[in-house]
């Protein structure tokens, strides 16, 4: 199917009627519960009315959640504890269902998919499907030289904007992006560096686990990184092309087209979030219709939720990626919804 339209970069979003989230704060209010007792659920039971555009929300059943995978050229130079070997690995682990979010997903019923948007092992093995948006076979070191091409670049945006297409023609309530890739946790901490004008010491973490040489190394790579992009990180587009890889355009274009088609998302770890905070620069506005699974334990995430003014459903210290922290939180999404619409209302059992 072809691509849902993309209007020009830096469009606005229409966000959420502002009328239906009072009216969902109203039903909330009016439940047959002491003020305030549903807490956080409550409070996610309104995101989840407003962006459905219904109170009270219908049930959440069709959730879906597409994983981007990638190489990226700069775990070469001593960033990851894991090769990029790995990666192929983890592919190849989604479509047996064994990975961690592939356990979770079944568990909540959530529809997994994994696409090779640039991963270097040319997977001849696996079902041409997995490989039907391909970019390249990874992104180019990013302390060195531009992580993707021009060309390249638009096509990952592209090939974003159609699999959003394809998972909202699918039914999509709720979408979720999730990520493979050894060294991305390397480029996401640039991308959120440029984009919050932060230094690489603010941003970066341990990703898969490196020690204190390999964080500082870590650390002045990510630098070197923003200082050759330089100004270039003003514009989005540039900032992928310069910092980014196949698969984090290609996710950040998915979170702006569903957040144009007025779907929601529910946005994971570092790399996730990365691609919603270009996705907001791509479509100013998007954040509105995205909630943060979780809170991982790398700083740029977190620097970037309140930049997107999202405050995490889950805080349970993971850093495995993959989307498993969303997962993870849809069962409180359905939850919040459920009570939104399933709770006796308060008027109705006083006469």
């Amino acid at each position: 199917m072809s691509a849902l339209p993309v209007p020009p970069v830096g469009t606005p979003v229409t966000p959420p009627d502002p009328s239906l989230v009072e009216a969902a704060r109203e039903r909330l209010n009016g439940l047959a519960t002491p003020a305030g007792a549903l807490g956080r659920l409550g409070e996610l039971s309104l995101w989840v009315a407003a962006t459905q555009g219904a109170v009270p929300p219908a049930p959440i059943e069709r959730v879906r959640a597409v994983v981007f995978a990638g190489d990226h050229g700069v775990a070469d130079h001593g960033v990851s504890a894991y090769p990029k070997a790995i990666t192929g690995i983890m592919v190849r682990t989604f479509i047996a269902g064994k990975a961690g979010v592939s356990v979770l997903a079944a568990q909540h019923g959530v529809s997994l998919r994994v696409l090779d948007l640039g991963v270097e092992d040319p997977l001849d093995d696996v079902d041409p499907a997995v490989k039907a948006f391909k970019v390249n076979s990874g992104s180019r070191p990013i302390h060195l030289e531009d992580a993707l091409t021009a060309e390249e670049t638009q096509a990952a945006l592209a090939a974003g904007a159609r699999i959003a297409a394809e998972e909202i023609a699918a039914g999509a309530q709720l979408l979720i992006p999730g990520d493979m890739g050894i060294g991305n946790t390397t480029p996401s901490s640039a991308l959120i560096a440029a984009s919050l004008g932060l230094p690489a010491q603010e941003v970066t973490g341990r990703g898969t686990g490196v020690d204190d040489a390999g964080l500082a190394h870590k650390i002045d790579v990510v630098q070197q990184a923003l200082d050759r992009a330089g100004d270039r990180t003003d514009d989005p587009v540039q900032t992928l092309q310069a910092l980014g890889s196949a698969d984090l355009a290609a996710s950040a274009s998915f979170i702006a087209t569903a957040a144009r088609a007025a779907v929601p998302v529910l946005i994971d770890g570092v790399i996730s979030v990365a691609g919603a905070l270009l996705a907001e620069r791509l479509a100013p506005g998007a954040s509105a219709w995205c909630a943060a699974g979780h809170r991982s334990t790398e700083p740029a995430q977190s620097l970037a939720l309140d930049k997107l003014g999202l405050d995490p459903i889950l805080d349970l210290s993971m850093r495995l990626g993959e989307g498993s922290g969303a997962v993870a939180a849809v069962p409180l999404v359905r939850s919040a919804g459920l009570l939104l619409s399933e709770t006796a209302l308060l008027a109705d059992l006083v006469p």
